[in-house]
C-alpha cells in the first residue's frame, strides 16, 4: 500500500471514530460494548466451557523473544523445605510486555504517531512515571462481549499463513460465510493466522521481521461492522510491512485512529476444535488485564466461554 493511501485511510478512520465518540461513553471503541450489548453476548454460552486464548508465558530465551519474562522462587528459604512449622512458596515475576512472544493488550496509549496519542492526547503525557492518560487503567473492570473467531487458514485450506502473507477484508467476509458467522457492532474479533502453530510445529523464529498479520486495508471491515477489540495470535500488524516506512500500519490505524484496544501473540489452538465441535464461531468472551496504573499494556487471559 503506497504511503499516501496509507494517510488516507488513517485520515478516513480517524473522522469516523472521531464523529462516533461525540456522545460520551467508553473511550474509544470500547463505546460500542454497550450494556445492552454485554447482556445479548451471555447469550453465546451454551456449553458451560471455557477456553483461554493465552499463551504460556515463555521464560526462555529465543529467537523470537531475546528479553522472555523472569519468574524466580523466592521463598521457601533451604532450610525451611524440611523444617517443622509454616512455611509460603513465593515467587516474582517481571516481563516485557510488548514483546513477540507474550500474550498481551496494547492500551490507548501505547502507539504515538506525529507528537499525539489516540483522541489528540499529547505524547508528553507518556513519562517515565507511566502513561498520564490512555493507559490500561481505562479497562480496569475488564473487556466482557461477544467474541467472534475467524479462522483464515481454515479458509484458505492450510495449517497456518506464512509470514509475510497478509489477511484482506475479503479474506474476512468470506470466513464469515464459510463459517456461518458475522461479526457486529461491539464484538471482540480474533483473527487466526495460525501463527502459534507454526511455532509450535517449525520452531521460533524472528517475528519481528517475518511474520503474518492483517492488511492495513482490512481495517475498513472493522470499522464498518464497529468492532470493539482486535485480537491475533500474531502480532496483529504484517512484518514485512504492507506499507513502506511504517512498520506497524494495523497498530497504527487500531490504536491510534480508531481507538481499537489490540491483543496480539494470542493461542487459539485450544478454541478452534471446540468451536469446530460445536459448529459455531462466537462465543462470551472475557477480557481482564492486570490494574497496573499508567501502564501501557498488560500480560492477558482472555477467556472464551461457550
Amino acid at each position: 500500500m503506497p504511503v499516501h493511501e496509507f494517510r488516507a485511510l488513517y485520515e478516513r478512520l480517524r473522522r469516523g471514530a472521531a464523529r462516533s465518540t461525540q456522545d460520551g461513553g467508553r473511550p474509544g471503541a470500547l463505546r460500542h460494548v454497550t450494556p445492552e450489548r454485554v447482556v445479548a453476548a451471555v447469550a453465546e454460552v451454551r456449553l458451560g466451557r471455557t477456553v483461554s486464548l493465552a499463551a504460556p508465558i515463555e521464560t526462555v530465551p529465543g529467537p523470537d523473544d531475546p528479553e522472555p519474562a523472569v519468574h524466580r522462587m523466592t521463598g521457601p528459604a533451604p532450610d525451611e523445605l524440611g523444617a517443622d512449622g509454616l512455611h509460603f512458596a513465593t515467587d516474582r515475576f517481571a516481563m516485557n510486555v510488548h514483546g513477540d512472544a507474550d500474550s498481551h493488550l496494547d492500551a490507548l496509549c501505547h502507539v504515538v504517531l506525529d507528537g499525539e496519542l489516540y483522541g489528540g492526547a499529547p505524547a508528553s503525557s507518556v513519562t517515565p512515571e507511566g502513561a498520564r492518560a490512555l493507559s490500561v487503567d481505562l479497562v480496569a473492570h475488564g473487556i466482557v462481549g461477544r467474541g467472534v473467531l475467524l479462522d483464515i487458514p481454515r479458509l484458505r485450506g492450510v495449517p497456518w499463513l506464512e509470514p509475510g502473507d497478509q489477511v484482506t477484508s475479503h479474506d474476512l467476509r468470506a470466513a464469515e460465510a464459510a463459517q456461518g458467522v458475522r461479526v457486529g457492532p461491539g464484538d471482540l474479533l480474533f483473527v487466526r493466522v495460525g501463527h502459534r502453530l507454526r511455532r509450535t510445529e517449525l520452531g521460533p523464529w524472528n517475528a519481528a521481521t517475518a511474520r503474518a498479520g492483517l492488511h492495513p486495508s482490512a481495517m475498513g471491515f472493522l470499522a464498518e461492522r464497529e468492532v470493539a477489540v482486535l485480537g491475533g495470535d500474531g502480532n496483529n500488524d504484517t512484518a514485512p510491512s504492507a506499507v513502506p516506512g511504517v512498520s506497524f500500519p494495523v497498530h497504527v490505524l487500531a490504536v491510534h485512529a480508531m481507538g481499537i484496544h489490540l491483543m496480539d501473540y494470542l493461542r487459539f489452538e485450544d478454541l478452534v476444535p471446540v468451536c469446530a465441535q460445536a459448529g459455531r464461531w462466537s462465543f462470551l468472551c472475557a477480557v481482564a488485564p492486570l490494574r497496573l496504573p499508567g501502564a501501557t499494556g498488560s500480560p492477558v487471559n482472555p477467556i472464551a466461554v461457550l
